[in-house]
């Protein structure tokens, strides 16, 4: 048997076919008809630890949230299709209904960090202010291919054709849990209600909320 790495999938029906919707991945919407404003985590559940949460934490009870999450046992890493060929068609379709779309992402990294991206410059300054303001680091980051820029982006993919990209560093995600295990996350720390108090902050001085 061949030791070689299985390439990801390069988009949702390619995914499709080889996973089991229910046992591999799941597919989470919640639409409020009164939210013009979509936070979107499509790697999370198992995929990059935290993301669903932190969106959900975000979303609270009154903005539309879509999950796209990893929930096999292990190897949920295969399950992550890159921003910009994410076309899981229940996730896209809130997307595109949606004024301002805000997607959260978990990068790699151990330092604590928000590293902003998306083509909604405006509304990503807004964020920035208010994050800066609580004491969160925010930077761009220097791979291009974590700056959200490209139109076909998921978070450019709503009514205005640019949103904001959050990519929170593994450091950072720590800080918002217990740890980043399965149980770990059930048990947010005050740090992440701080976090999200603080986007919604944002949303609310952009009039996105």
């Amino acid at each position: 048997m061949s030791n070689k790495k299985r390439k990801q999938y390069s988009n949702f029906e390619e995914l499709q076919g080889a996973e089991r919707e229910g046992e591999d991945y799941r597919v989470v919407i919640y639409e409020h008809d009164t939210s013009s404003t979509v936070v979107i985590a499509p790697h999370g559940g198992g995929i990059e630890l935290g993301t669903s949460e932190i969106a959900l934490s975000i979303a609270a009870d009154d903005l539309s949230v879509a999950l796209f999450e990893g929930t096999k046992l292990e190897g949920n890493r295969k399950l992550h299709i890159t921003s910009t060929n994410f076309d899981e068609p229940k996730c896209l379709a809130l997307v595109k209904t949606a004024q301002d779309v805000i997607v959260i992402h978990g990068e790699r990294s151990n330092g604590k960090a928000v590293y902003l991206g998306g083509a909604d410059n405006q509304l990503g300054a807004f964020i920035r202010t208010s994050l800066e303001a609580d004491g969160f680091q925010v930077k761009e980051h220097h791979n291009p291919m974590l700056q959200g820029a490209a139109s076909n982006n998921i978070c450019n993919r709503g009514i205005k054709k640019m949103g904001v990209q959050l990519e929170l560093t593994a450091g950072l995600r720590r800080t918002f849990f217990e740890s980043l295990t399965e149980t770990g996350r059930r048990h947010p720390t005050e740090n992440l209600n701080k976090f999200s108090k603080a986007v919604r902050e944002g949303l609310r001085n952009a009039g996105a909320l």
